[in-house]
This record gives structure tokens, C-alpha cells and sequence, in this order.
């Protein structure tokens, strides 16, 4: 039974994948899951299931499979009690709607539900150093301890084998008491094993310009990028960064919800990001992914052009690569991207991607995903 019970639930969760997958276009593109997401779970509705099943129709009714029938004839449910009006609107009937099934989804396997479908290669590990990380570790049995430790099945083993010897066990009244003596204790050891770590920079754009459907934009799309990015790495450490003619360190709730106006200084955010790494997050022992939003206005040719400085002297040469996503905005000048394609053109590490609106973030994902860096 317990058998078949898991074969089933085997057979459903592909089910649940291949709906998922038939629909994840869609889950992004209207941000459905990142509402419904919590700790490591999302809940996604899935059209429902059917199970393959035999259906009895009404006996009186004619038709193949209702009674009789020539070949050729249709198959069909005959005439139901649920006849409309004529004026659109039908009688109730004693039938069953329809209903969406949520079902609960890792994000891990979220992760790889995407990785598929997008056909995004596992991350190459840049040649970092990994950070090593300390974990106990039970190892053995030793005669002390304390009673949290306590190992049960081997002190039971040690009171049996003593009363056995002793000849005080007896089978016919099998009662073990265990001594001082008997007891046997759990022992660990602390071991050291090396983690691989990231840090995702997260800079957007709050100008005037950048509305409430840009930063929506953004918002899904960061979302799935941590959800790939924690499925290849074990520790991730994210870091959001809002500017205007300034830049600052925000949480992540102040970095979706920040509305300012006024003109825009893009190297006050590359300014800021260079700090940080520098000062918190040494590229020795991390991998470094900066990600930046903005609609392609920025203040000057000046500033275009120091934007450029601090990418080539202080924030390329630390990260992975460098990941710049233009969102389409009425406002916007859409300049920006320009210039870094015309700077970077034959360099990998600089990626860049249009995003027209909500349907074009699968494609923007797989533009800074499918490099696998």
C-alpha cells in the first residue's frame, strides 16, 4: 500500500511539473507567485487534475455508450439539466465546477523547473575562494557526555550485555535497568568544509521617471534571479541600492516601495556598489553579481562616462559578470544601454537586456542567466 501510495504521489508532483512548466511564462510574467511566496515554499495554481476514470450517463439517454447506437454516431453526454435561457444566462444544475488546485512548490524545485525550461547552464565558479564554513559532526561513542547526548540503543545494547554476563537477564521477565556504567554518549568532532558564497548588488533607478509598473518589473524579475541564483550557490547575502541624483543602501522592502523624483546620477550608485564590495564582500571569497535597473536616463555625458571608469576599474575586475536591465519607460531615454554596448561590446562580463514590459522578463532572465558565469 505504502508502495502504490508513493508511486502516486511520484506520478502527481510530474504532473504538477509539467503543468508548471506549460505555464511558467505566464506565473512570471504576472508575478502571481512572488505574492503567494513563503519561507521556501510557493503555493501556484495549476488547472485542475483529472484522473482517468469511468463515467455512468443516463441510462435513458440515447448514443453510443448511452444505450443504443449505430457505428458512426457521436459520442456524447446528451441533453444536461443546465439549458440556458436565451438571454445568456443558464439554470442551475447539480454538476460540479470547475477548480483551480494550488499546490505547494519548493523554491529549489522551482529552481529547476526554470533551469529547464530556460535551458540555463549550472554557474561556473569563478575561481573564488570558498568560505569555510564549521559544522558539528557526531562522529563516535564515547562513556560521558551529557544526558541530551545520550545514545539509547547503545546504552540499551551495553545494561544487556552486562545482566547477560552476570546472569541476572532473565527471559522470561526481560527488564533491563541500565548503570552509571552502561551509559554511552554521542561524540562529535567540528568539521571545516568550504561553502561557495554570493552576493547579489541590487541597483534600480527611482527617479521621477521609473513609475509603479517599472519597479513592478523589476520586482519579478529579481525575484526569479535570486530564486536561480540560491539553487547554485549555498550562502547568498543580497544587498539593494536606490538612486536618484543619489545612491543609498536600502532593505529590501524600502527598495520596491521608494518613490522620489528628480533628475538621475547612475555613477552615484556605482560609487556606492564599489564601496561595498570593497569594503564587505573581498573577491577572494565571494562571487559578485550586481544587477541594475534604471529607463536609460542619466544626468550627463560626464556622469556616462565616470560610470564607465568605475566599471572597468573597480566593479568588473570583482565580479562575475555585471548585469544592466533597461526598462522601458514613456519618460526614459533608453541612452544608457547604448553606451554600455557601445564601451563593452566584445567583453562577456557586461550583459544587457530590454525589457519592453511584464512579458519580456523570461527572456531578460535567460539573457543574464544563460551564460552560466
Amino acid at each position: 500500500m505504502a508502495l502504490n501510495i508513493d508511486q502516486d504521489h511520484a506520478r502527481f508532483r510530474d504532473i504538477v511539473r509539467g503543468r508548471v512548466r506549460e505555464n511558467l511564462r505566464k506565473y512570471i510574467s504576472n508575478g502571481e507567485l512572488i505574492a503567494r511566496q513563503g519561507q521556501d515554499k510557493v503555493s501556484i495554481p495549476v488547472p485542475q487534475i483529472d484522473v482517468p476514470r469511468f463515467r455512468f450517463g443516463d441510462k435513458s439517454a440515447g448514443g453510443v455508450g448511452q444505450g443504443s447506437g449505430k457505428p458512426g454516431d457521436p459520442i456524447g453526454e446528451g441533453e444536461g439539466e443546465g439549458e440556458g435561457d436565451g438571454h445568456g444566462h443558464g439554470k442551475a444544475g447539480q454538476n460540479e465546477g470547475d477548480h483551480a488546485l494550488e499546490v505547494e512548490v519548493s523554491l529549489e524545485e522551482l529552481a529547476q523547473i526554470l533551469g529547464e525550461e530556460l535551458q540555463l547552464p549550472r554557474i561556473e565558479n569563478r575561481g573564488k575562494q570558498q568560505i569555510a564554513a564549521s559544522k558539528e559532526k557526531y562522529t563516535g561513542i564515547r562513556r560521558t557526555g551529557p544526558e541530551s547526548l545520550k545514545h539509547f540503543r547503545r546504552t540499551f545494547r551495553e545494561a544487556l550485555k552486562r545482566q547477560i554476563a552476570s546472569g541476572v537477564y532473565s527471559p522470561e521477565r526481560p527488564m533491563i535497568v541500565p548503570t552509571r556504567d552502561d551509559k554511552r554518549f554521542k561524540s562529535w568532532k567540528v568539521a571545516t568544509q568550504p561553502v561557495a558564497n554570493a552576493v547579489i548588488v541590487y541597483m534600480m533607478d527611482v527617479s521621477g521617471s521609473m513609475g509603479d509598473e517599472q519597479k513592478e518589473i523589476v520586482r519579478i524579475e529579481s525575484f526569479w534571479l535570486d530564486t536561480w541564483l540560491r539553487s547554485q550557490y549555498k550562502g547568498i547575502e543580497s544587498v539593494y541600492i536606490t538612486h536618484d541624483a543619489a545612491a543609498r543602501e536600502v532593505d529590501r522592502d524600502t527598495f520596491f516601495r521608494t518613490r522620489e523624483s528628480g533628475g538621475t546620477m547612475i555613477s552615484s550608485a556605482y560609487k556606492l556598489c564599489a564601496q561595498i564590495l570593497d569594503d564587505r564582500f573581498p573577491h577572494q571569497q565571494w562571487n559578485i553579481y550586481p544587477f541594475h535597473f534604471s529607463d536609460g536616463d542619466n544626468w550627463s555625458v560626464d556622469d556616462t562616462t565616470l560610470c564607465m571608469k568605475i566599471l572597468r576599474e573597480n566593479i568588473l575586475p570583482v565580479s562575475n559578470m555585471f548585469c544592466y536591465g533597461q526598462v522601458e519607460s514613456p519618460y526614459g531615454s533608453g541612452q544608457f544601454i547604448k553606451d554600455l554596448r557601445e564601451q563593452w561590446a566584445t567583453d562577456e562580463r557586461v550583459v544587457t537586456s530590454e525589457i519592453r514590459d511584464k512579458d519580456s522578463i523570461v527572456d531578460s532572465i535567460k539573457t543574464f542567466l544563460g551564460k552560466g558565469r
